[in-house]
């Protein structure tokens, strides 16, 4: 199982960015579906979260600002990113939930990381 996320890069402060996370190698079903942050010399935070019927919860310091999608067809995750701040800097990770009911199963994978970093 893989997570492909991109989408990371330079931006000014106020600007946007869109990422995005696929999940690839496996027939499993998905269920929650997250993006992490973790700036430096941080612990690693939740961002937001969208289960798979669509509901979503973010962190205070975002709400109003991103927003968490999701295409089930295409097992992929978004993040739109708006009127990011200085302190939005981190390095990005999206994580997922699956589910095998053949076996059945249940495990995270996560993303590799995609940096954002955003400037005054």
């Amino acid at each position: 199982v893989q997570l492909q996320a991109s989408g990371g890069g330079l931006v000014q402060a106020g600007g946007s960015l869109r990422l995005s996370c696929t999940a690839s190698g496996t027939s499993a079903s998905i269920d929650n579906m997250e993006w992490y942050r973790q700036a430096p010399g941080k612990q690693r935070d939740l961002v937001a979260t969208v289960t798979s019927g669509g509901s979503t919860n973010y962190a205070n310091s975002v709400k109003g600002r991103f927003t968490i999608s999701r295409d089930n067809a295409k097992k992929t995750v978004y993040l739109q990113m708006n009127n990011l701040r200085p302190e939005d800097t981190a390095v990005y990770y999206c994580s997922a939930d699956f589910i095998d009911y053949t076996k059945p199963e249940v495990w995270r994978s996560w993303g590799q990381g995609t940096r954002v970093t955003v400037s005054n």
